[in-house]
């Protein structure tokens, strides 16, 4: 089996795997102050509730981190309660995905995952939009580089930056109004962050559509993937697993890798 760990700046997704299939996966806050004993003890817990062996002993486990403080607690969590070495996606790891990016260290291990799973699910040009703490566009070309994309404020940063930065607004419930005319400050609020992200998100995607003229395809991912998706018109799928994916591709490529030495 194998353990991929996403650790992201809002949520950290683990997965486990039997080969293809995911067969348990948990969201859980990032906190970059937890310690190694913490996350041992919640992950045991949760190993736990789901009927697996605790010390659980799997194969492999694949880490893309993109808050570097937690980076060596979750290596270190691999090494001494999984007993393994870990795969952690960075430069020198084989992924099958050249990248064009000016300084290819810069690019989030994340997007690149994203990227590796969208490309081995379309096989063409393709776009990631990554729903997370920023909202992530980006791009693969039909022969499988990765060339870059967008970053923009996530939906949820955007709201609280809005309620802290207005006097008489305040946070809502992020959920499609009744119409885009608010008659409430709750409904007005939804609609400008709702209906006017998705109008960020197809605009974005149009324009890189038309500039790179490949007939990309549009996958989305993220917690927030799904609301965004119904109202869009460029969104074509929703994969709320796409980085486990990514992972559980990348650490099968570097394992065939050593196992050809």
């Amino acid at each position: 089996m194998l353990v991929a760990i996403d650790v992201g700046n809002t949520h950290t997704v683990v997965g486990i795997y039997r080969q293809e299939h995911l067969l348990h996966h948990w969201r859980i806050a990032t906190d970059r102050t937890r310690t190694y004993d913490e996350h041992r003890v919640l992950l045991s817990s949760l190993l736990s509730a789901a009927g697996l062996p605790v010390p659980f002993r799997p194969e492999g486990v694949a880490i893309a981190c993109v808050v570097p403080p937690l980076e060596p607690t979750i290596e270190q969590l691999a090494r001494e309660y999984f007993r393994c070495e870990p795969l952690t996606v960075g430069p020198g790891v084989k992924t099958g995905l050249p990248v064009l990016y000016e300084n290819p260290k810069d690019v989030g291990a994340d997007r690149i995952v994203n990227a590796v799973a969208a490309y081995d699910r379309f096989r063409s040009a393709c776009i990631v939009v990554d729903f997370g703490t920023a909202t992530t566009f980006d791009y693969v070309t039909a022969r499988g580089e990765y060339a870059g994309g967008a970053i923009a404020p996530g939906l949820g940063v955007s709201m609280e930056a809005l309620a802290a930065h207005a006097a008489r607004l305040f946070q809502v419930e992020l959920a499609r109004p009744p119409e885009v005319v608010g008659r409430t400050t709750v409904h007005a609020l939804q609609s400008g962050l709702i209906f006017g992200y998705t109008a960020l998100v197809d605009g974005l995607v149009e324009r890189i559509q038309r500039e790179r003229g490949e007939g990309a395809r549009v996958i989305a991912t993220g917690g927030l993937a799904s609301l965004i998706a119904r109202e869009s018109t460029t969104i074509e799928e929703v994969d709320e697993f796409l980085t486990l994916k990514g992972l559980r591709l990348v650490y099968e490529r570097n394992r065939r890798s050593e196992t050809a030495r």
